[in-house]
């Protein structure tokens, strides 16, 4: 595999992630949780350091997004 075909998979794979994992997010923060439905209310136990761990996968999805995106840049230099 090239490294261009590498990095548009890993590009478009991340987004994907980011886009669900913000979903998740807002679905987990903005949304008024329920105990009946199941979800963990911000700062309850099950969560990372007070946020649901979905919040820390969509700002890593934009890291790698990001990265991703430099190196295709860089290359088409």
């Amino acid at each position: 595999m090239k490294k261009i075909t590498a990095l548009k998979t890993i590009l478009s794979i991340s987004l994907f992630g980011a886009l669900f994992s913000g979903y998740l997010s807002y679905q987990e923060i903005f949304k008024e949780t329920t105990e009946e439905a199941g979800c963990n209310p911000i700062g309850a136990p099950g969560t990372v350091f007070g946020y649901p761990a979905c919040v820390y996968g969509f700002f890593m999805y934009l890291l790698v997004a990001l990265v991703s995106f430099l190196g295709l840049k860089k290359k088409k230099e």
